[in-house]
């Protein structure tokens, strides 16, 4: 997995830094089946201020956008703490990454229950035309 991180407006700290790498690892445990399979992941996290002279208000920005094999996640949002919205982005994309999971998931699942039908002689179906 490769993870750039980059900044706007604002200096990232080692605290910062430490906070997002945590988070993106965080989203590992769903990454790293997809890596062992021989897929690849890229994460590309920016962190910084909307503008310079805010002072309070909805100042830090934070953008996350995976590539998961030519699947795309991406995730934004702006909040007054810059750790709130780090936390906003790592659900925000786990909830995403997730339900593609289950998708798949449920598709190859439906397909083979309507294989098995058709293989025992209970649906005329075909299950690759969707035609009786």
């Amino acid at each position: 997995m490769q993870i750039n991180l980059q900044s706007k407006n604002f200096e990232i700290t080692e605290s910062v830094r430490d906070y997002v790498l945590k988070r993106v690892t965080n989203l590992e445990k769903l990454l790293s089946r997809i890596e062992e399979g021989g897929g690849d992941v890229l994460v590309n996290f920016e962190v910084g201020k909307s503008t310079k002279h805010h002072k309070s208000g909805e100042v830090f920005h934070a953008d996350c956008f995976i590539n998961i094999n030519g699947n795309k996640f991406y995730a934004s949002s702006d909040k007054e703490d810059i750790y709130q919205s780090i936390d906003e982005i790592k659900d925000s994309l786990f909830n995403d990454i997730q339900k593609n999971k289950d998708r798949k998931q449920t598709l190859f699942k439906r397909g083979a229950l309507s294989v098995k039908k058709m293989l025992k002689g209970l649906s005329r179906r075909n299950p690759f035309t969707s035609k009786y």
